[in-house]
């Protein structure tokens, strides 16, 4: 069922988009197109394929999982404001 153009201006201004008149009449268009597409995809008969999640069926391959960067963790707290076990402490900003 296609969008009219005042359900448009509805959604935008629930959004609180402002719109102009030929503004809602081109996005009337696209989404009824988008709307036409998705009927489109839904009525294609998929019984018997099986879902996938990824185009190609490949295995990645592993690799060794070994530390790239040194631990600096006492350098970069020692600049810190407040700091407590290892943790950095930041002032409430949420009552």
């Amino acid at each position: 069922m296609p969008l009219s153009l005042e359900e448009v201006r509805r959604i935008a201004e629930l959004a609180r988009i402002g719109i102009s008149d030929a503004e809602a009449a081109a996005v009337q268009a696209q989404l009824n197109d988008i709307f036409e597409l998705i009927g489109r995809m839904q009525r294609v008969d998929t019984e018997g394929v099986e879902p996938m999640s990824h185009g190609q069926d490949l295995k990645l391959r592993l690799r060794e999982d070994f530390v790239t960067e040194r631990d600096q963790r006492e350098r970069f707290q020692s600049v810190a404001p407040k700091v407590e076990q290892g943790l950095y402490l930041v002032p409430k900003v949420i009552e």
